[in-house]
Parts: structure tokens; sequence; C-alpha cells
């Protein structure tokens, strides 16, 4: 039996999604409440999306197989009562043999969350990136289509990226503010490590006007790491999940969404 789960979490504790030996991840910590929730050993798990150290989730989803039969209200709960408080398990549900989490994903969503502000973060640390200097909203935008296509994205890739391909598709770049909030929507494919905090370094540089909107054309035609700007803070980043088709019966979004900055302005 394969079964699928939506969850959240904060980053600020794990050493992001994927596990390693310290057990502080994401991961680790899901695989051995779903143990224990089954007396199993060890349920091993795949997710539609990686996330690194300090970046959050509003809808992860997962998958694995089991020959343990619960209801998916039971999956909720259960898995729920043996993790942190940190970590949610918001629905389940029994899925074909054939639904990948990752695989069957028509694309993934992203949001940054970014304070301006001429004093740090306090309630919002680790929850918000900061920038102390304005930004201008039209500049930004400006540099938008530049971003939006299939394109070779090296120049915006981490130097430890292990994708095979540096090429994707970038359906969908929004940016609203709300106060001293600023939102920045992301959705394609599929992305590279440190794609979208290289973006945001960019977007910031030229909204500060540091730089021409033109010259973030000059950053993807380098195809050079060394050409962007550096690489923006992991803290306000949140996976708001992937896209799947209809077919599957799953969620596209958890209730989660609505305390976000702007979340009225593109949940969609």
């Amino acid at each position: 039996m394969r079964v699928a789960l939506g969850l959240s979490y904060s980053g600020q504790a794990y050493d992001g999604w994927q596990s390693q030996p310290s057990g502080r991840t994401v991961q680790d910590q899901l695989e051995m409440a779903l143990g224990k929730f089954t007396n199993a050993e060890r349920i091993p798990t795949l997710c539609a999306g990686r996330t690194d150290a300090g970046v959050h989730a509003l809808m992860q989803v997962v998958h694995f197989d089991t020959q343990v039969e619960r209801t998916p209200h039971a999956w909720v709960r259960g898995t729920n009562s043996y993790l942190p408080e940190d970590i949610s398990v918001h629905w389940a549900q029994i899925v074909p043999g054939q639904f990948h989490c990752r695989a069957s994903a028509s694309s993934r969503r992203y949001a940054y969350v970014l304070l301006e502000s001429p004093v740090r973060p306090s309630l919002e640390a680790h929850r918000a990136g900061w920038v102390f200097q304005p930004m201008d909203l039209g500049r930004m935008q400006q540099a938008i289509p530049f971003l939006l296509g299939e394109r070779d994205f090296s120049s915006l890739r981490a130097s430890a990226c292990q994708a095979l391909s540096p090429v994707k598709n970038l359906m969908r770049v929004e940016i609203s503010q709300q106060g001293a909030y600023w939102r920045f929507d992301f959705e394609a494919n599929a992305f590279l490590h440190h794609m979208i905090r290289n973006i945001m370094g960019c977007l910031l540089v030229i909204g500060q006007g540091k730089q021409p909107p033109a010259w973030m054309a000059e950053v993807i035609a380098a195809r050079s790491r060394d050409a962007a700007a550096p690489t923006f803070a992991a803290d306000g980043l949140y996976f708001l999940g992937p896209r799947y088709d209809l077919r599957w019966g799953l969620p596209e979004r958890t209730s989660a969404y609505d305390w976000l900055p702007c979340a009225s302005t593109a949940t969609s």
C-alpha cells in the first residue's frame, strides 16, 4: 500500500530535509515517528522537494510504501503524536502505486517573505528575510521577464548542485508588498540547489538600484555563478508545495498559507 502525506515544518532547528548521520533533519524525524506509530524499525520516505537548512515548508508532500493498514485520519493523528512540535502532518491519503510524490508533480511552488526595515527583525527572526535599504517594486518587476521560460540557470545554481541539467522552466514570478513586508512567489517545473535564494539576491540588488533590471539578462546569459549576486538568506523561504494532476485527488495547499504576508494576492 502506498500512502501520501502532506506536512508543514519550521526549518530553523533542522539541517534541511534529507536524512543525515546527525539525525537533525526533517526526514529523520518523520521516519522515526512513522516507525514508532507502526511499530516498524523505520519507514523510508520520498519527498516532493528537498529543502535546505533553515528553509520552511507549508505543504511538503511525501510518499511511502507499507504493509500496515490505517485510516487516513489515523495516519495523521498517530504520526503527529510522535513528531516534534515544529513538524506537523496535515493530511494523509492512500494513493495508487503509480503515484510518485516527485515524478508525478507538474510543478513546485515557493514563496520568500522579506521584511524591509531599518532595524533587524525580532519576532520574525528565522521566519523572514531582512533588508534595511528601500526597494523599488517597479525595477524588480521589470527584471522578471528575463527569468521566465525554459532557460539555462547555471548562473543561479549552487556549486554543489547535483541536478543533471541546469535547464529549468520558471513559469511564474510574482512580487507583492504589504506594509513593510514583501512576498516573492515562484513556480517552476523544478528548481536547482539555491536557485531561489540566488534569484532573490539578484532581485534585491536590482530593487535597491545597484544594477539595472536588464542586468538580470546578463546574469542568465553568463551561465556562471560568478556573474550573479551572493546567495540570500534561507530564513524567509517557504516551500508551498507541488502541483499534481487532479486525478490524484490531492490538496494543493494547506490553511497555513493564510498567515503569510500578501497571501491573498498569490496563493493559487
